[in-house]
This record gives C-alpha cells, sequence and structure tokens, in this order.
C-alpha cells in the first residue's frame, strides 16, 4: 500500500464546477493534492488559416502559479517567454480537448481553455486535460443556449491520467515522490469509448516491456473510466 491506496487506486478526485463566475465555463479539480483551476473562454473569431471554414478551433494554455509547488517559482511573464515544458504542456491540452470535438459543429468560435495550477503534487497535465473538458462542455452549452450554434459539437469526455513504474510495480496516478522516483513514467489520454487520444512514456530508469506497457494501459482504462464519471457528475450538478 502507497499512502493507504492500493496501486490501481486513484487519489481523491474533486471536481467543483462553475468555480468562476466570470468564465464561459470553469471548475476547480483536485487530483489529491494537485489542484488547477480551469476556465473556458469563447470568441467569434478563428485563427486566420481557418477564416471561411465554417470551423472552429480549440487551444488551451497552462500555467503554475509562483508557490504552487514547495519553492517559489519565477513567473514566465517575467522571463518574457514560455518555457518548453509549458508549451509541450499546453499542445497537449489543446490536442487532446480537439479530439472530443466535432470541430465542424462548431461554427467559426474559437475556445480557449486557460488552466492555472494552484498547488502541485504530480499529474498536473492530467488534471488539466480532466477539468478542461468540464470546462469546454460548459462553455458549448453556452454558445447552444445563445444560439451561436445549432447542435451539441462535444463527440466523447476525455480524461487523462498518469502512469507509471516504481520499484517494479505499476501504480497509477503518481503524486510528485512517486514521479520523480518513477522507472517508466507515463501519461495517458482515452476517451469515454476506450480509444487513445495520446501516449506518452518515457523510460526514466530502464526500459519499458511490453507487459509492463500492457498492464499500465489496463489500468490506466479503468482510472479514465471512473474521472469520466466524475466528469458526469459535476456536469450534472
Amino acid at each position: 500500500m502507497r499512502n493507504n491506496r492500493s496501486n490501481t487506486e486513484l487519489r481523491p478526485v474533486e471536481i467543483i464546477p462553475n468555480y468562476i463566475n466570470n468564465a464561459d465555463g470553469s471548475c476547480l479539480i483536485k487530483f489529491g493534492n494537485t489542484h488547477v483551476i480551469c476556465t473556458a473562454s469563447y470568441e467569434d473569431k478563428v485563427p486566420r488559416w481557418l477564416k471561411g471554414s465554417g470551423k472552429g478551433w480549440v487551444t488551451a494554455e497552462y500555467g503554475m502559479l509562483p508557490r504552487s509547488t514547495n519553492e517559489r517559482m519565477r513567473r514566465e511573464a517575467s522571463a518574457g517567454k514560455i518555457g518548453g515544458r509549458t508549451s509541450e504542456i499546453q499542445r497537449l491540452i489543446g490536442r487532446s480537448l480537439r479530439a472530443s470535438i466535432d470541430l465542424s459543429l462548431l461554427g467559426e468560435n474559437l475556445i480557449t481553455i486557460d488552466c492555472d495550477v494552484i498547488q502541485a503534487d504530480g499529474g498536473t497535465r492530467t488534471a488539466s486535460i480532466t477539468g478542461g473538458f468540464v470546462a469546454l462542455n460548459q462553455c458549448v452549452k453556452i454558445l447552444q443556449d445563445k444560439k451561436l450554434i445549432n447542435t451539441n459539437p462535444i463527440k466523447n469526455h476525455v480524461a487523462a491520467i498518469s502512469c507509471g513504474v516504481v520499484n517494479g510495480e505499476t501504480l497509477v496516478d503518481l503524486d510528485y515522490k512517486e514521479d520523480s522516483g518513477a522507472d517508466v513514467d507515463a501519461n495517458f489520454v482515452i476517451n469515454e469509448k476506450n480509444e487513445i487520444i495520446e501516449l506518452q512514456l518515457t523510460g526514466e530508469q530502464t526500459t519499458c516491456s511490453e507487459e509492463k506497457l500492457n498492464e499500465m494501459l489496463k489500468f490506466s482504462k479503468q482510472s479514465i473510466q471512473l474521472l469520466i464519471q466524475k466528469q458526469k457528475e459535476a456536469l450534472s450538478a
């Protein structure tokens, strides 16, 4: 047992919808001690290369507050540029959420998902994707209510979970201590049909066998379905 949970057990997960009054969609999502505020905002415009196509776009921005970690981090804005890790995570969130939606039904509208980490203990990108979908879904509902789109473009719920091999054991939803000591570290983005959207896997200390990969996939699929149920409960609240 690790911190009183089994290898396949998630940390306590909580999704608090409508967390930010001014946003078109929002939630506070908690994966244990990792807390992320996710908001969605729409604009009646699209990137230049989509103008006249009738299609919309979903993009994402991600950031960590200076004291989301044990030591103060410098704000990237003060450095004058976005770091490589931040840029990679933003692209991951955007790709993941675009996989949940039919862009041809979104009209020429742009939805931006902002994910702000207020407390970090591992799994910030997976929490951002899972909470980002809730905010996106709420924003789409507003577009429908305002008659800006006629059909719900959401195709599937999408969520994400971390999984890894630590001391030879396959664990889901790694906290920071587990993640930093993992032999193999992976992130799975999966929809409610159990289709894989993205798999990020790195052999940090050792290589990964096919057997371990299949075990991580099995555990992650189970975890994703639990997270999707949490999303549905939050959206119906």
